[in-house]
């Protein structure tokens, strides 16, 4: 099975945001050495929650620190920007790690309205140019020509080279599916964000509507999971507590840093106990081998080629701990 990453930069209580980031690039390295495909990063901005929001710049230290893995943007919030600079920012990530780069694209604002504005005053109007904007990254990253009589035809990204990135789109509706399926590109759906509502749905259009490219002649998906691993389902559920009482406040509109297990516990208390045992129960968490079957499980179901794992924990040991056992018990990392 192809297992990747997803790294969030989580804010911890009592802990540095810069700490948060240098974790980052810390467990890219210790993923590479698990022997994981790919460390993807993600963007949010205006986050107590989320620190990361510049994953090119993070990608950039990762690249420098790592040989083998693939390093990748999940995603970059597109309508922020312009097309031609974000195809200069991966085509000079390429040069840095040529042929390990994987340039993963999302529509969403990864943030409130207001703070979309403040990166980009005509972000407003963005979102509906998505398409148009994917299409010309796709031939500025690859030196090719764009449509006809575009405006900006005689616009070339440089540095170029003889790799270029590895475009995908990212998401969590139909529409980043449709997208995918239009330019025939790879395409990962955020299970963990909607804990898998519409993903079968999602994957499904994707395959049923993909226009083959000369790059990816066939459709290539990939689900992204939230998941925990431990020696013991006891102690997995203990760094779990945070994690619950995390997506608990957020649905009440709540973000903040993670808390320890305790205090996490402490405050759950007085909360829907409902409630808390169906994220505990939803979420792939337990041993290693329990987790790898349930994430086997549900690739098979959905159909997917590749599955990656977001983890965060108010302990990076036991975060680090999580990736070693899914690493061991996927088959791809040595048992000692």
């Amino acid at each position: 099975m192809r297992l990747s990453v997803l790294d969030q930069s989580v804010a911890v209580a009592g802990r540095p945001h810069d700490q948060s980031i240098r974790n980052t690039v810390a467990l890219a390295r210790h993923c590479e050495a698990l022997g994981y495909d790919r460390f993807w990063v993600s963007e949010h901005h205006n986050h107590p929650t989320i620190v990361g929001t510049a994953p090119e710049i993070v990608m950039a230290a990762i690249a420098a620190t790592t040989e083998r893995i693939r390093i990748g943007s999940a995603g970059i919030m597109l309508p922020h920007y312009a097309p031609f600079k974000v195809a200069e920012v991966f085509r000079v990530l390429d040069a840095l790690a040529p042929g390990r780069i994987d340039m993963g694209l999302g529509r969403a604002p990864g943030s409130d309205g207001r703070t979309a504005y403040a990166l980009n005053p005509a972000a407003n109007e963005r979102p509906e140019h998505f398409p148009s904007d994917v299409r010309d990254l796709i031939a500025w990253v690859h030196d090719e020509p764009l449509v006809d009589r575009h405006p900006f035809a005689a616009v070339k990204a440089f540095p170029q080279g003889s790799t270029a990135p590895e475009v995908w789109i990212l998401g969590s509706s139909d529409y980043g599916a449709q997208v995918a399926a239009l330019f025939g590109l790879p395409y990962c759906y955020a299970w963990f964000f909607s804990d898998g509502a519409g993903g079968e749905r999602a994957i499904d259009l994707y395959k049923r509507t993909y226009r083959p490219s000369a790059r990816h002649p066939k459709p290539h998906s990939a689900l992204c999971v939230w998941a925990l691993a431990a020696p013991t389902m006891e102690e997995a559920q203990y760094h779990l507590t945070p994690r619950v009482l995390s997506r608990i406040n957020r649905d009440r509109g709540i973000m903040g840093p993670l808390v320890s297990p305790e205090e996490a516990a402490a405050t759950l208390g007085p909360h829907d106990q409902a409630r808390v045992e169906k994220i505990r129960r939803d979420t792939f968490v337990g041993t290693g081998p329990e987790v790898t079957a349930r994430i086997v499980e549900l690739k098979d179901r959905v159909g997917v080629d590749e599955m990656a794992v977001v983890t965060w924990t108010y302990d990076e040991a036991a975060r680090r701990a999580s990736y070693t056992e899914l690493a061991r018990a996927s088959g791809f990392a040595p048992l000692s």
